[in-house]
């Protein structure tokens, strides 16, 4: 088995900088260069040939590899632009008639997602959301339509309950649309075996595979009987008989929407392929040594982590308050240790496979001698009050 310090070469960031934000956006490895100059040369030398020999496929073929690692079925994921467009995507499928239309998630959703559903009750639906997710549990109902869940939550990096959302949610006649962006990659994640409904990500964390590769799972035995009003061409059963009216494809195909992002899903693909040969349990072996390491020093140092201590509640980021966190990470910043901040969380450090002990040794010595000496205060005119 390849030692995960040797994958090391294949990101070229981590020459000259302590990378620490893959919660946020993944290294970038070499191969998604490559396969940016692939797409340039394909468009350059084959011109509008291209589609049919491969471009037209890609948000499948791409949708079929990221599969793999979240333990979809082939046929059963395909890729959009982001995170909010899939969601989008799913509640198109449903109209918000009482009495079923009401939708509950937890206050620890990311924005984006928030946003999409909160945006819904101009349609009907009654939306409410709750501290957490025993909340949210206890507040699934026969009147319940979607339960949008976050596997990881972004401020605090805590793993949520799903098995136990899913279940309850399935009791109830409602359908869970499970946001897996800061998971996927890094925690082991087996669709399939939950029995979610819906999933989506994204590739921008730890997946490595940058923007532009957002991700939708649909549940094969519901796909059938959805037709999602946000639609486009590439749903079509027949796209290029270019009917006046939609027919919707098979399967996960009929969620897809227009022309896709072929740039961006061919820079995408290294990152999957780089997860998959050395395995998200893997990686989840090396994450918890990582962060449970971080957690260590930075306690150690008198810092408050926000984090859960357990590990099997903790996914792939360590929390940290600090005095004036803000202008403590634009410090670290200055001196090449990329992690970032979130207002009311405090300072995000993502340690992924190819990180070193030494690495996480030398941040956390860092932070603490940043905020003992004061260094931080250069920063502080600069910093959001």
């Amino acid at each position: 088995m390849q030692p995960l310090e040797s994958y090391r070469d294949r990101f070229p960031i981590l020459e000259h900088t302590t990378y620490l934000i893959n919660h946020s956006l993944g290294a970038m490895p070499l191969g998604a260069e490559q396969g940016l100059l692939r797409y340039a040369r394909e468009w350059r030398e084959r011109g509008v040939r291209a589609w049919a020999e491969g471009w037209w496929e890609t948000s499948t073929t791409t949708g079929d590899l990221l599969g793999r690692i979240i333990g979809a079925a082939p046929g059963t994921t395909v890729m959009h632009q982001n995170v909010a467009v899939a969601q989008a995507i799913v509640l198109s499928c449903f109209e918000f008639e009482p009495p079923r239309n009401r939708i509950v998630y937890g206050e620890g959703e990311f924005p984006s997602v928030r946003y999409v559903y909160q945006a819904q009750r101009r349609r009907g639906a009654d939306v409410e959301i709750f501290a957490d997710g025993a909340g949210v549990l206890e507040a699934i109902d026969e009147r319940t339509l979607l339960v949008p869940l976050s596997h990881v939550l972004f401020k605090t990096g805590e793993i949520q309950d799903v098995e136990a959302i899913v279940r309850r949610a399935h009791e109830a006649g409602a359908l869970v649309v499970l946001d897996a962006y800061q998971s996927a990659g890094s925690v082991p994640l087996d669709v399939t075996s939950l029995g979610v409904d819906f999933a989506v990500g994204g590739s921008v964390k730890w997946l490595c595979g940058g923007p532009g590769a957002g991700w939708l799972y649909v549940r094969p035995d519901l796909a059938g009987g959805l037709k999602p009003t946000f639609t486009g061409w590439q749903a079509h059963a027949r796209p290029f008989a270019f009917e006046p009216e939609q027919d919707y494809a098979e399967g996960a195909a009929r969620f897809l929407t227009g022309t896709p992002n072929v740039p961006a899903l061919y820079a995408a693909t290294a990152g999957y392929e780089l997860v998959e040969e050395v395995g998200v349990e893997r990686i989840r072996e090396r994450s918890i040594q990582q962060t449970a390491l971080l957690v260590e020093l930075l306690e150690g140092a008198g810092f408050e982590v926000l984090s859960p201590r357990d590990p099997d509640r903790r996914g792939g980021t360590v929390v940290v308050r600090t005095p004036e966190a803000e202008a403590v990470h634009r410090e670290l910043e200055a001196r090449e240790i990329i992690c970032d901040f979130r207002p009311d969380a405090g300072i995000r450090l993502g340690p992924h496979f190819f990180n070193t002990d030494g690495e996480l040794r030398f941040a956390a010595a860092q932070i603490a001698e940043i905020v003992e000496t004061g260094a931080y205060e250069r920063h502080l005119d600069a910093a959001v009050r």
